[in-house]
């Protein structure tokens, strides 16, 4: 009888597993094509790459800040590097507000 009850658990928990990952394993269906990134129309596909563009100039600048709050980095590295990120930040920003009607 125990065996018989380990196969029925078995079975359940594969069965509720593969329920749970049933969406992830599909392709998505017409309804959801809009979210795939190969359709993006020419000026979406910019703004993308304007928006990635911007975000990696804010992370590696905030990454930069706190390894010189934390004295990874000296004063003068901080100095020359800060300048450079700061610019390609606002380059991004003026270039994502142009972007836009």
């Amino acid at each position: 009888m125990t065996a018989l009850a380990l196969v029925i658990s078995a079975i359940a928990a594969v069965a509720c597993v593969l329920w749970v990952a049933g969406p992830f394993l599909r392709e998505p269906t017409v309804a959801g094509a809009a979210d795939l990134f190969d359709d993006l129309d020419p000026a979406a596909s910019q703004a993308l790459v304007l928006a990635e563009e911007r975000d990696r100039a804010l992370g590696a600048l905030k990454e930069l800040e706190f390894d010189h709050r934390t004295g990874k980095i000296s004063d003068n590295d901080y100095r020359e590097q800060v300048g450079p990120l700061r610019r390609e930040a606002a380059d991004a920003l003026r270039q994502i507000e142009a972007a836009q009607p």
